[in-house]
């Protein structure tokens, strides 16, 4: 019903021909139909919880403390957050319009794509097909859902209950691998959002530009962490605390959000690996703590860093792997070579490589260096290095004395810049990313200035320069002859 097999025979033509019929019925515009959908995808979240648990244990050996907290629970929110605010985003912007233009209005009226269709990936598999969803139905869109053939529990979860919770007409899902996704961007899209890697970021690309579909792409990148000198106990443990969740903890830092490595003093770094490793020890004390590495072909990967006889000689905790739990005990790295490819690829596994440089303040020149990151994280008391790192960084988000934290605050936009990604959704900026602002200005015939119209003279270029520099009071004089 709302979902569709494999490999269909003649393609997806006739799927997104019967979504575009459904968007010209007007039924997605509508805002009751918006907020059914969207109370839909709560019930869902609400009534099939334990079955979430189930899956996302069975694809990535998620506990269900981190599928709540990274997942069911942040989408709760989210689509909540959405249902107190749809009326108002969508509601028509009035904006100042000229002067000059009396008697006029100008409305910016938020309108809905059409079809979008959103590839979601395996880390998040949940979260990152629901929350693009529900900004996509908040918009007015009709949506087609690839999940991640990686994730495939959690892939059969989606096309068997969304039917059920949604509306089968407007939302679909379609399971399948590589050649499915191809033969979906095969098609005219109104919007495509995909989440993944580079590589694959380029593919969706290039197939796009076949319509000139708009693209909005979240990818991975080498998200630094600076540890400025913390002086007291309690804020070294307090930073540590929140690394490990940033890092370990969130999907064996099999996640785009997840600290890639460490910026920190040389002087400071002795004490902050001993609070790193008591804290570890302490955070998986039970075998169930982190989740597993997605499958053998990333695990290889992972395990491949760690051989290298360099990095390996800059082990200082951890190492261990296990390939038939496939499971990577959470290791700290000091200082391998800049070079290795531990240093030069997004890591995306529980290796945390810790860099020093001589005074904090080089950090920067350090992450200037590399890609544009989807996130920047710090860890310091100091107003001024705040300041340095806003200003002289660039790069998604910039978070301080925390990480990941920023994914679940619907004010703040979730995207990339550069090589980690273009365009930006989560909470209101989901609804812009799928709609579009149309502009609308209203005349009457009561006033015509007829300066506007050739024949040209000098006298009607004055009166334009008077409009354009918006100097009313001499366009006024102008017009009654008093100044020419």
């Amino acid at each position: 019903m709302g979902s569709m097999p494999e490999k269909p025979r003649h393609g997806f033509g006739s799927l997104v021909t019967g979504l575009q019929e459904v968007c010209e019925s007007g039924i997605t515009k509508d805002l009751a139909w918006r907020r059914s959908q969207l109370k839909g995808i709560i019930r869902l979240l609400t009534e099939k919880e334990e079955e979430m648990f189930d899956v996302l244990r069975d694809d990535l050996g998620k506990h269900r403390a981190e599928s709540y907290r990274d997942e069911i629970g942040a989408l709760v929110k989210s689509v909540n957050h959405t249902l107190r605010n749809l009326e108002r985003w969508a509601a028509p912007e009035k904006v100042q319009a000229p002067l000059v233009s009396f008697p006029a209005t100008a409305i910016v009226v938020p309108e809905p794509l059409g079809v979008v269709l959103v590839f979601s990936c395996w880390n998040l598999p949940l979260g990152l097909a629901l929350e693009p969803l529900s900004g996509a139905i908040a918009a007015g869109n009709a949506v087609v859902v690839k999940p991640s053939e990686f994730a495939p529990a959690t892939a059969a979860f989606l096309a068997s209950n969304l039917p059920k919770y949604l509306d089968p007409r407007a939302v679909k899902v379609v399971l399948g691998g590589p050649e499915v996704g191809e033969q979906l961007m095969e098609h005219r899209w109104d919007k495509v959002l995909f989440t993944g890697s580079a590589r694959t970021g380029r593919i969706i690309l290039t197939k796009a530009a076949k319509h000139l579909t708009p693209v909005a792409l979240e990818l991975g990148s080498k998200c630094p962490c600076i540890i400025d000198r913390l002086d007291s106990k309690r804020d070294t443990q307090i930073a540590v605390n929140r690394i490990f969740g940033g890092k370990w903890s969130l999907c064996a830092g099999q996640a785009c959000l997840a600290i890639d490595y460490i910026l920190v003093e040389d002087e400071f770094a002795p004490a902050l690996i001993e609070v790193l490793k008591s804290t570890v020890k302490r955070f998986t004390a039970t075998p169930d703590c982190m989740a597993r590495i997605l499958n053998e072909k990333h695990f290889k990967r992972l395990s491949n860093y760690l051989k290298d006889r360099k990095v390996a000689a800059s082990v200082v905790h951890g190492g261990s792997v296990n390939p038939k739990t496939l499971t990577i005990e959470p290791t700290i790295l000091l200082n391998p070579p800049l070079d290795s490819d531990i240093m030069t690829e997004e890591i995306f596994g529980p290796i945390l490589p810790i860099i020093t440089v001589k005074k904090i303040e080089d950090s920067m020149k350090f992450v200037r260096s590399k890609p544009k990151p989807l996130a920047i994280y710090a860890f310091t008391r100091n107003e001024k290095l705040k300041s340095r790192i806003i200003n002289e960084t660039s790069s998604g988000s910039v978070t301080f004395n925390d990480a990941v934290v920023q994914y679940v605050v619907e004010g703040l936009p979730f995207g990339g810049v550069g090589q980690s990604g273009s365009g930006q959704y989560h909470g209101k900026y989901s609804f812009e990313l799928f709609s579009n602002k149309k502009a609308v200005f209203k005349r009457s015939f009561l006033i015509e200035f007829m300066f506007r119209y050739p024949p040209w003279d000098n006298g009607k270029i004055g009166m334009l320069r008077h409009v354009f520099n918006t100097n009313y009071v001499l366009l006024l004089l102008g017009l009654i002859g008093l100044r020419r």
